[in-house]
């Protein structure tokens, strides 16, 4: 861990540096529907700005739009308008699937205000013929969007290399994940959300050093941890620096030992097969393999997913985690509760966020209470 933040310390003067020698630096919003492998493909850096957690920049977005947005979505507009994010000020692109009208709140107000170039692409809320088909136009104008920026042309062979090594990356997260299937979790939640997060900033092959060297590690020492009720945390978005719910859970005695949302925490449980057409293998990947989030209808796969989550990690509660005015997830949370009481007959918290620091008494109270009914 300590090689990731020394590493990530010195990631901006080493990106500054990759400029001035020509290099590109595209950016985009860490939902799992941009495929980095074309970015890579081209020589370019990609960054996933997963930034959060700060009320600042939210407050400094309401000059921009209404309030009645995705906190993380104002949070990136804050950021993006301000520069108090640094990495926003070395984009050459950022590329934006638009997921729902909160991302797209994103690409429009920055568009509008700022000088970054932005690449909007639709992402459809239904896996079938035709918006996989739709999905794929997206990502092939991207491949297009990238070539001309870089001007490179991505050949197979280099793309073919990208997705072999995002593929080690994806399975060296989803080793050490699955680690904490065990009783004794080798790491903390705090610990693997790190990596998870880091991995969108570092560099590629670092990281896959960096998670190998982790890995290889973890499977071989003993751990003397603290044992406390198992926790699934799932919800819309947990990003880089937004620590709260962690914080809280962890000082209440418990142990997230999975979790799953829809930005901010790499998708690490499918890789994109290497044989054919490599956009359609990155559009079967990205799009028709992956578990979809809560605006995808019907809607069942993911909470199907959730109960997978729940049993394969032992879980003993949820801790559904969520920010304001995100509707989706606040309307899915219902109907999860109710599934999870039937089918594993385990209890749920739902906590809110507006990265507000006034929020932190009540969510300790309420997580405090929660963590402890678990216990006895």
């Amino acid at each position: 861990m300590e090689r990731l933040f020394a590493h990530l310390k010195t990631r901006m003067g080493d990106i500054i540096e990759a400029k001035k020698e020509g290099q590109k630096v595209i950016g985009y919003i860490p939902g799992g529907y941009l495929p980095e492998e074309i970015v890579i493909a081209a020589g370019a850096i990609p960054i996933g700005l997963v930034r959060g957690g700060d009320h600042l920049p939210v407050e400094i977005s309401s000059g921009y739009i209404c309030r009645w947005f995705d906190t993380f979505c104002r949070a990136q507009i804050g950021y993006g308008i301000s520069g108090q994010d640094p990495y926003y000020k070395l984009l050459d692109l950022f590329a934006i699937p638009i997921t729902d009208n909160h991302i797209r709140a994103i690409s429009d107000v920055l568009d509008y205000n700022t000088d970054i170039e932005i690449f909007p692409f639709g992402v459809p809320h239904m896996k079938e013929q035709s918006t996989y088909k739709y999905y794929l136009h997206g990502i092939t104008r991207f491949k297009e969007k990238v070539e001309e920026i870089t001007g490179i042309d991505i050949t197979a062979a280099a793309l073919r290399d990208a997705i072999l090594l995002c593929n080690e990356e994806r399975r060296l997260i989803r080793s050490i994940s699955m680690l904490r299937t065990l009783n004794l979790p080798p790491l903390s939640s705090k610990d693997f959300v790190a990596l998870n997060h880091g991995s969108f900033v570092a560099d590629k092959r670092f990281m896959v050093n960096l998670l190998e060297s982790i890995f290889n590690r973890l499977k071989e020492q003993s751990v003397e941890r603290p044992k406390g009720p198992r926790i699934l945390l799932s919800g819309s978005t947990l990003a880089m620096g937004d620590s709260m719910v962690l914080n809280l859970i962890e000082e209440a005695g418990g142990n997230v030992v999975i979790e799953e949302f829809a930005e901010g925490i790499r998708p690490y449980w499918e890789n994109v097969s290497t044989d054919g057409n490599l956009l359609v293998a990155l559009a079967e990947c990205h799009f028709m393999r992956r578990v979809p989030p809560a605006w995808f209808r019907p809607g069942k796969e993911r909470l199907d997913f959730l109960i997978k989550l729940v049993k394969d990690f032992s879980v003993d509660g949820v801790i559904w985690y969520q920010l304001m005015f995100r509707e989706s997830y606040k309307t899915e949370s219902y109907y999860f509760r109710r599934r999870l009481r039937k089918e594993a007959a385990l209890p749920m918290l739902v906590v809110e966020s507006d990265y507000d620091p006034s929020e932190v008494g009540p969510m300790r109270t309420r997580i405090e209470t929660f963590i402890y009914n678990l216990g006895n």
